[in-house]
């Protein structure tokens, strides 16, 4: 019997064409709600970035699992060591890259001016952060960073940084986290504070840092949006996100 169910975000709940929660996902969340199924949020998205939306959440899973936390009640806080992120705003300065940082309640960008940085902030319709030199990011307890940067930096990047990992979605940026996060271990540890076993969970995703969330639930279901290698992980493949993909896979899979 399934007892939660987790969400990513972008291109999960919202669209990327509306950025908008669709008439059949309120529908389904009324329908998990009145079974008793919890909703939960799991995204890379800090709380900062996750918009108002017409429906409601038990608990969030924030930062690709970096921080997880129920009403006032933090229930995992991990944050990349802090000479590592120091490391890599060093090399974000001298090679001149666009780099964002989260903390817990606040997120910075180092130019404005940066057309991949442009590129996210339209596809994912948020508003740029303050401005922040990157010398004055340093010292910061970081817990996500944006790295805008090729697919082909990401080895030297990874040997440079061994307590981190990168959970690329974009071909023009990649998430960095702390190694030891990901979705599955926010999962893990949200399913432990309400009681709940892994086999009673069932995730939804389209990016590739839905991967671990989608191996570690019972039902993996994956937007027919979704790259083919998150497909694969997938227990279920529903429609995409904009052809009501969630509401279709819960009534398919006879969860509501």
């Amino acid at each position: 019997m399934i007892k939660a169910a987790f969400f990513d975000i972008d291109g999960t709940l919202l669209s990327f064409t509306t950025h908008a929660v669709s008439e059949g996902t309120v529908r389904a969340f009324d329908a998990l709600h009145r079974k008793g199924i919890r909703t939960f949020i799991s995204s890379g998205r800090p709380m900062v970035l996750i918009p108002e939306m017409p429906v409601s959440f038990d608990g969030y899973v924030t930062m690709n699992g970096g921080y997880c936390f129920v009403g006032d009640k933090v229930l995992l806080s991990n944050p990349i060591p802090q000479e590592e992120t120091d490391r890599w705003l060093d090399y974000a300065r001298d090679n001149h890259l666009c780099t964002m940082i989260f903390t817990e309640h606040e997120m910075f960008v180092n130019t404005l001016s940066d057309p991949v940085a442009i590129a996210i902030r339209n596809q994912l319709e948020f508003q740029m952060p303050p401005l922040l030199d990157i010398n004055e990011m340093k010292g910061r307890k970081t817990y996500q960073i944006i790295a805008i940067m090729p697919a082909e930096a990401d080895a030297k990047v990874l040997e440079m940084l061994p307590h981190c990992r990168l959970p690329r979605w974009h071909p023009g940026f990649s998430d960095l986290v702390n190694a030891s996060n990901s979705k599955a271990s926010g999962i893990e540890c949200m399913i432990r504070h309400f009681g709940i076993a892994r086999e009673e969970c069932i995730g939804f995703g389209d990016g590739g840092n839905d991967i671990e969330m989608l191996d570690y639930c019972g039902i993996g279901v994956a937007m027919g949006n979704a790259a083919d290698e998150v497909k694969r992980h997938a227990d279920f493949v529903t429609t995409s996100v904009d052809e009501e993909g969630i509401e279709y896979a819960l009534k398919s899979l006879q969860i509501i």
